[in-house]
């Protein structure tokens, strides 16, 4: 399931029948079929979803995401705020080292 907003596809969901292995599928279902719709329609941006470190090799930067949610119970709600303060310290961190370190897209080192 991709969605479109303004000048961004943003993939959220897939499946396939259960038990069913096709090599790939996620892949060419998930990234290069999207790619391909948002560049023939003049979309700006694929965004992939949260997670997924393997999504660098297939041409995704790291990017923050957020998503919102509604909790009634104050006691969850507060041990839920705690833990994403706690999770947010470690999205940040990993974010920069990924961006340092696993840039696919930086300029190759001179040789020597």
């Amino acid at each position: 399931l991709n969605l479109v907003g303004g000048d961004t596809l943003y993939g959220r969901n897939w499946g396939c029948r259960r038990g069913a292995f096709v090599d790939s599928l996620h892949f060419e279902t998930c990234y290069y079929q999207a790619i391909e719709f948002a560049i023939e329609r003049g979309l700006r941006r694929v965004e992939a979803g949260a997670q997924g470190q393997h999504k660098m090799l297939r041409g995704y930067v790291p990017t923050a995401t957020y998503s919102s949610h509604y909790l009634p119970q104050p006691t969850f709600r507060h041990a839920v705020a705690r833990f994403l303060h706690q999770e947010g310290e470690q999205v940040e961190h990993t974010l920069g080292a990924l961006r340092r370190d696993l840039n696919v897209f930086k300029e190759p080192a001179p040789e020597a």
